[in-house]
């Protein structure tokens, strides 16, 4: 029950910190909780330090019965993504689908590799001898963005459609192909896979054809049995059972449950929403999945915050935080600017597309849950856990994109409204 009650008093937390934010902050509600957690964090570890209030040994024994790994990776994602596709236009997806698709796929495997090398450079001037699979390993879980703050601030301030479409279109795939693109090179770096082409082909196969695949199959097996009752109850139970039964037996088919929960999320959304539930029930189910993802989030948020509790933090750790924020940004300009240099060949966009994804690429609770999965104490490099030297840098990256890149968008995204969109895109020939 010890866990119970931690996750019930959490909850009420980031609760109230989204109920004062209204009043005192006025950010958006992600932030909030994200800097409110944090300044928690700083309060309880300089009390502790003063000698006034120790709650660290607390902090230590209690946060850690939540395992914010599995917490996030095996039950709360399952949720968001699936909360999230819901509201995805399949007719605006499919109108922008050139550009989503080189942003999930090449963006990512850009940043993957770029983040990888400029880290492996960068280690390799400080003396430490680190083998590039790990680097690559940080690439791999610090590259699917998590826009999960910019959003709501790109819809509350009315963004250019094309680009909020894009920005949330890229969230949800890049999430279900990035851990895919993990889980390869974990297996590759742990696991004792053989680094060939054969073996990686395998293994993207069964976890991402695999996953969109069951995603399929748990869509349209619920898309007929919501089609088959008129209970208004019953179809958002049923909407229930697809991010708790269908997301557990992803895990445990090992396939992408990321990706079947996209898949099946956009057709709940676009075709069961339209002829399985009436006017009154789509509202209810607009409705439940809007108070269940906000709910998530602050929890997610408010346990991102409190995580520099648990976290002991030396002279060398600020050292590679500020490089991995710069090394991502880097990254993530390249993941950008390479596909729409591609694009821009064939069609027109906003002027302020390529910065609002750059600077709204955030990172957040997925890259450190992914961190916080790497094995302690299997690779030490100069008397330093590979495990903390990489939730370190995670976790730099994560603060820095949450709460200086999601409060700093707003300007650019107003300036960006001055400006009208491309009348129409110009398809390749």
């Amino acid at each position: 029950m010890e866990v119970y009650y931690t996750f019930c008093f959490l909850a009420a937390v980031s609760v109230f910190l989204g109920f004062l934010n209204q009043y005192v902050l006025r950010a958006q509600t992600t932030i909030a909780i994200t800097a409110g957690a944090l300044a928690l964090s700083l309060l309880v570890t300089g009390l502790g330090k003063l000698g006034i209030v120790e709650l660290r040994d607390w902090a230590d024994q209690l946060l850690p019965l939540l395992n914010l790994e599995d917490l996030l990776l095996k039950g709360m994602l399952g949720f968001l993504l699936f909360a999230g596709s819901l509201h995805i236009d399949l007719l605006a997806l499919r109108n922008q689908r050139l550009e989503i698709g080189l942003l999930a796929v090449l963006g990512t495997l850009i940043s993957t590799f770029v983040v990888g090398a400029l880290l492996y450079w960068f280690l390799q001037l400080l003396g430490m001898q680190v083998a590039l699979v790990y680097c690559l390993l940080f690439g791999a879980l610090i590259s699917p963005t998590d826009p999960i703050a910019v959003l709501a601030i790109i819809k509350s301030l009315k963004a250019p459609e094309q680009v909020s479409i894009q920005v949330e279109g890229e969230s949800l795939f890049n999430d279900g192909f990035g851990i895919v693109v993990f889980a390869v090179i974990y297996a590759l770096a742990f696991e004792g896979g053989e680094p060939s082409l054969p073996a990686v082909a395998h293994l993207f196969a069964v976890e991402a054809i695999g996953g969109v695949v069951l995603g399929l199959l748990i869509g349209g097996l619920f898309h007929w049995l919501i089609c088959c009752t008129n209970d208004h109850s019953l179809e958002l139970l049923l909407t229930l059972v697809i991010p708790t039964a269908g997301f557990s037996l992803a895990n445990l088919l090992g396939v992408s449950g990321a990706l079947a929960m996209v898949v099946s999320g956009i057709i709940i959304g676009n075709f069961t929403r339209e002829r399985g539930f009436s006017r009154v029930s789509q509202h209810e189910l607009d409705n439940f999945w809007s108070i269940t993802e906000d709910f998530m989030n602050g929890l997610l948020f408010l346990l991102v915050g409190l995580f520099l509790i648990t976290i002991d933090l030396r002279s060398f750790d600020y050292l590679l935080m500020a490089a991995g924020i710069v090394i991502v940004l880097l990254a993530r300009t390249l993941a950008v600017t390479v596909p729409f240099t591609i694009l821009k060949r064939f069609r027109r966009y906003h002027p302020y597309t390529e910065r609002i994804l750059i600077w709204g690429g955030l990172r957040g609770g997925l890259a450190l849950a992914l961190a916080m999965s790497i094995p302690a104490g299997y690779a030490v490099i100069q008397g330093q856990d590979l495990r903390h030297l990489w939730v370190v840098m995670t976790y730099g990256v994560v603060l820095f994109s949450i709460v200086v890149q999601g409060s700093t968008i707003a300007p650019l995204i107003r300036r960006s409204r001055e400006f009208a969109e491309p009348e129409t895109a110009v398809e390749p020939a």
